[in-house]
């Protein structure tokens, strides 16, 4: 079972909303998820609609449970969906630390409750106080992973040093590793700071960055507000969509296993020779076959040539659009005007369009309109919200 503690000691970074979520997602991909609410706030067990009035017992209980009396896990939990368990919090877990002061081992209370559950989940998501306390400790210990979730704010990012160097520290004095994973939270493309703090987040820490950031979304206030994960309350939400790609990158991260054992059938072999086919074409452009083509695993070849592409001449533009009539794209690069730029269809392929446009270097946002019909570009993951609540891709020219 891979434990993660969503932690971070500044406040208002959205930590609840980032455990119930991304727990929700794990859930629908058949992960079986466990929720544990270590806030005696209790926004977990609030914005999954159980109220404090019907908790009979809580994650309190089984941490303070006598040894010769022992209290597990499954005694106390919610069944919220289908693979989705709350272990729910009261604020009785207020006094928790009070209680144990100076008792030995009351670090590791939660750590030994787990224990009892190991085979039962393949996740536990624990939703910790912002504070770096008993509770919080508890949490980290148990853990195999931590995820910090950082507000595209000034201050985040000062709070953001602090809480690392806490976990440095833990990792020093308890010689314990563990994953760390930074989500940019609440971001917002429409302000300029926002822009560019989640620039420096991403210049400073890349190598600890998920590659995903959660936007800021109406819709994720909406579904807390209602005790609903965003699955349930609106699956075409931009706010799902970004928590269903976060749960895919943790898993690549805590089951690296399940990356490197592709399926390699007879519908990836057909599409690496289409692919093969592809790149014969874009050598006309790009002068000779990218060593980086030619290493990746054949299930992986297709997408290095859809979507966009780096050249000397400039950036490359190649999607498949097979019921198309006619498919232009628009950016800041052109003002936001398709009629400027027009796609054309590359011979001898069905539905494959292609561009070559010369970008200055920096970062570009832009958008396909296909038959009149605008959205982003199916092939390039890298995307943003835009101040309409749908999606732009986003281009680095370097």
């Amino acid at each position: 079972m891979n434990i993660i503690s969503i932690a971070n000691q500044k406040g208002g970074c959205g930590k609840t909303t980032v455990a119930i979520n991304l727990s929700s997602c794990l859930a629908l991909k058949n992960k079986r998820t466990l929720l544990i609410d270590m806030d005696p706030q209790g926004h977990s067990s609030l914005g999954l609609a159980v109220p404090e009035e019907q908790i009979e017992m809580s994650i309190y209980d089984v941490l303070c449970a006598r040894e010769d009396k022992p209290l597990t896990l499954d005694k106390i939990t919610w069944q919220i969906s289908k693979n989705f368990d709350l272990a729910p919090s009261t604020v009785e877990l207020a006094g928790f630390e009070q209680q144990f002061a100076g008792v030995p081992g009351r670090e590791l209370k939660l750590s030994q409750a787990l224990q009892a559950v190991k085979d039962k989940y393949d996740y536990c998501i624990i939703d910790c106080p912002p504070s770096v306390g008993l509770l919080t400790f508890n949490a980290l210990r148990a853990s195999n992973g931590v995820i910090i979730p950082v507000e595209t704010g000034y201050f985040s990012l000062h709070g953001l040093e602090k809480q690392l160097e806490t976990l440095e520290l833990l990792e020093q004095q308890c010689d314990q590793k563990l994953i760390i994973k930074i989500l940019p939270n609440l971001y917002d493309v429409r302000t300029r700071l926002g822009r560019e703090m989640l620039a420096e987040m991403r210049k400073r820490y890349s190598d600890r960055m998920f590659k995903t950031h959660v936007n800021f979304n109406i819709k994720l206030k909406e579904s807390a507000s209602l005790g609903q994960a965003i699955n349930e309350y609106d699956s075409s939400s931009v706010g799902f969509k970004d928590f269903s790609h976060l749960a895919d990158e943790v898993i690549v991260i805590f089951e690296p296993s399940i990356s490197k054992t592709p399926d390699l059938s007879a519908e990836i072999d057909e599409l690496a020779e289409r692919a093969a086919k592809l790149l014969e074409e874009s050598t006309k452009v790009l002068g000779s076959e990218p060593e980086s083509y030619k290493q990746a695993p054949a299930e992986k070849k297709l997408e290095m040539i859809y979507g966009v592409t780096q050249t000397p001449e400039g950036v490359k533009f190649l999607a498949k659009f097979p019921e198309a009539k006619s498919v232009a794209i628009a950016g800041d690069f052109n003002n936001w005007s398709p009629a400027e730029t027009l796609l054309k269809r590359v011979e001898g392929f069905d539905g494959d369009w292609e561009l070559l446009l010369p970008l200055e270097k920096g970062r570009h946002q832009y958008r396909y309109v296909v038959d009149g019909v605008w959205q982003h570009d199916p092939y390039n993951n890298y995307v943003e919200s835009n101040p309409f609540g749908e999606l732009n891709s986003v281009v680095e020219v370097e």
